[in-house]
């Protein structure tokens, strides 16, 4: 995602402890925040800092989305910027609770079958819609399979494939009716796999698998875009949105579990500047706020900081369908020639870790080992390497001078500051001097999705959590690619990983295959993120998972 945990194996529970020392030695937090374990209570009549005189009745959180949302159709809107809302506006058959596992949501229950390939769910009773109508399991047979669905075209669809019949229906080699989903009665749900998956029910949690009112979809194709015509099943329904502005959610009265909501409203504003947020945020006009580089070391013994783990990667694309990246030598001479470890320890900051692989710590193989550890280093930063890796790839493609060359970032500081300074880093040691560009997220993205950009910025935050999640995006024409990059070789250890049951083997197959990517180079990773933020004291309940989206179910003001 733009920008699963496995539940079932053993491997699970290790990957939060190693997560929690990774943020422990990097960090920690200052215990200001809940893990949503308990409900705190407060008084309704006590103010926050003043995010608004209007909050002074109502528990009204205020926070800063930082852009507009993509999307909020749940299986278009795959990226952080949509989906943090939309975890909160709407929930699946299962939840991630504070212990980051899966928990019943819109199913009170679900079964197994013994080979570990056919899932029933079973709904709750009371599951409504903010309409007041019930939700079904017809409207999650529909809702799923219009991510399979060819003319939704979307960029997640390759998370249904180990649903009998979605990648075949996703292709336009089978039908909608052939991919195994289906609502028995209004109630339960049959999903069969084509082969067991211990991350399914994690798997069920993430956004693009929401159910969708399917009267309300097939009656507006926008139903999605405006307040007055969302349909939403969550813990809060979107009660304003001024575009490109801000939103407000507030508490749904039909959600099941509202005993438990808190919170009386949220407002999300979409402020792309750092620094505006953090000036609103000492203000008191927000309740959390990033933390600007060139405060990071200031604000690091603040008691307002907190340190999450965030498992997800920084990283740049090639285009390889633009010169002069259609070369090898050329992407591995960019990459060789960016100092990681001076981007993260003078730029970034915050602890983070510099990438010399693509797939982030906190995964651990079937003997315990952490992923990123036992493949190694498999990028380094040799200036000397650089330069002769570029002229090889120049002389290969018959290049006197160079083609030109644009970066591309999305509007941010951050981005800017590291973009100026991998600018600088390639002038100097490869002699190339570089164009830099920024535009708006929605226009990157979608410059990006249609290979328009020559070398641009992008994220990664996992889905799930197990590495293939990261691996499986670059098979050769998959949406979430963008590269124009492919590898028979990659592609059929894809498939060979996804069909694996025994273990160790599975991790030798992904060990192959990021190997195959980081020396094909069409991607440049830079660092592993984390989640450095302040949030203001009073705020508790915030559940932020390592793996998923924001969690504002059990989030609570005084």
């Amino acid at each position: 995602m733009e920008g699963e945990i496995e539940l079932k194996r053993k491997s699970s529970w290790w990957l939060l402890v190693v997560l929690c020392i990774i943020f422990v030695v990097s960090g920690c937090t200052t215990g200001k925040t809940t893990d949503g374990t308990s409900d705190p209570k407060g008084s309704a009549n006590e103010s926050p800092t003043d995010p608004g005189k209007e909050a002074a009745q109502r528990k009204v959180l205020i926070l800063n989305n930082g852009d507009e949302p993509t999307s909020f159709d749940p299986p278009i809107a795959f990226d952080e910027v949509s989906y943090n809302i939309l975890n909160n506006l709407m929930e699946g058959l299962t939840r991630l609770g504070a212990d980051h596992t899966p928990h019943p949501a819109m199913a009170k229950d679900w079964k197994l079958s013994e080979d570990g390939r056919v899932y029933t769910f079973y709904l709750r009773e009371d599951a409504k819609w903010s309409n007041g109508e019930p939700v079904t399991a017809h409207d999650f047979e529909y809702a799923w399979k219009r991510i399979a669905d060819p003319e939704v075209a979307s960029t997640a669809a390759f998370l249904t494939y180990n649903i009998e019949g979605a990648e075949a229906f996703n292709n336009g080699e089978g039908t909608r009716d052939e991919m195994q989903v289906k609502a028995l009665d209004a109630t339960t749900l049959e999903v069969k796999l084509r082969q067991p998956q211990g991350y399914f029910l994690h798997i069920a949690s993430m956004p693009v698998f929401f159910p969708v009112h399917q009267a309300t979809a097939e009656a507006n194709a926008d139903w999605h875009k405006n307040a007055v015509t969302f349909v939403s099943n969550g813990p809060f329904k979107l009660k304003e949105w001024v575009h490109e502005e801000k939103m407000i959610a507030e508490k749904n009265e039909h959600y099941w579990d509202v005993a438990n909501v808190k919170l009386d409203e949220v407002v999300w504003h979409m402020i792309s500047d750092g620094d505006t947020e953090y000036q609103m945020y000492q203000a008191g006009q927000l309740h959390t706020s990033g933390v600007p580089g060139d405060l990071a070391d200031q604000l690091a013994t603040s008691a307002e900081l907190v340190i999450a783990p965030q498992s997800g990667t920084y990283f740049y694309r090639f285009n390889l369908t633009m010169e002069p990246f259609q070369n090898q030598k050329i992407r591995q001479a960019f990459s060789m020639a960016i100092d990681r470890e001076q981007i993260t320890k003078f730029i970034v900051k915050g602890g983070v870790e510099p990438a010399y692989g693509f797939v982030s710590t906190g995964f651990l193989d079937s003997e315990g080992q952490d992923f990123r550890q036992t493949n190694g280093a498999l990028i380094k930063f040799d200036p000397a390497e650089a330069k002769r890796l570029l002229e090889e790839g120049m002389k290969e493609e018959g290049y006197t001078t160079l083609p030109p060359v644009t970066l591309t970032y999305n509007t941010s500081d951050a981005h800017k500051q590291i973009a100026e300074a991998m600018q600088q880093m390639i002038k100097e040691h490869l002699g190339i001097e570089m164009k830099l560009e920024n535009t708006e997220w929605k226009v990157h993205l979608a410059a990006q999705k249609a290979l328009e950009l020559q070398f641009n910025r992008s994220s990664f935050l996992a889905d799930y959590a197990d590495p293939i999640n990261y691996l499986e995006g670059y098979r050769g024409g998959d949406s979430m690619n963008r590269t124009g990059w492919s590898n028979a070789t990659y592609d059929q250890l894809l498939n060979e990983i996804l069909a694996a049951t025994d273990e160790k083997q599975r991790f030798e197959l992904m060990y192959q295959a990021e190997k195959i990517l980081m020396e094909e180079s069409p991607i440049l990773p830079l660092y592993f993120y984390n989640r450095n933020l302040l949030q203001k004291p009073e705020v508790t309940g915030i559940v932020r998972h390592p793996v998923g989206y924001l969690e504002l179910k059990w989030a609570d003001l005084p």
